[in-house]
């Protein structure tokens, strides 16, 4: 079942300025960032841009309601 949990911690990242695209199935095998898998699930990766280099935590649970963003919704899941 999708989005399928890909850990129940954010990824504390820094990223570069520029676009960037959020995987937003967990199937993706470099998490968080997309790779293409969610190709025929009627999943979308989310795109997001950052205007300077900065640490972000995205969501690696999947469930955010502020993709691509942890929000804390990860609290009381378990990963599968």
């Amino acid at each position: 079942m999708l989005p399928k949990i890909y850990d129940v911690q954010p990824a504390v990242i820094e990223l570069e300025a520029g676009d960037h695209w959020w995987c937003s199935c967990g199937l993706s095998g470099h998490q968080p960032m997309c790779d293409g898998e969610h190709t025929g699930t009627g999943m979308r990766s989310k795109k997001f841009t950052l205007t300077e280099r900065m640490t972000v935590r995205l969501c690696n649970c999947k469930h955010t309601k502020t993709p691509p963003y942890c929000d804390g919704s990860h609290v009381g899941l378990e990963k599968v």
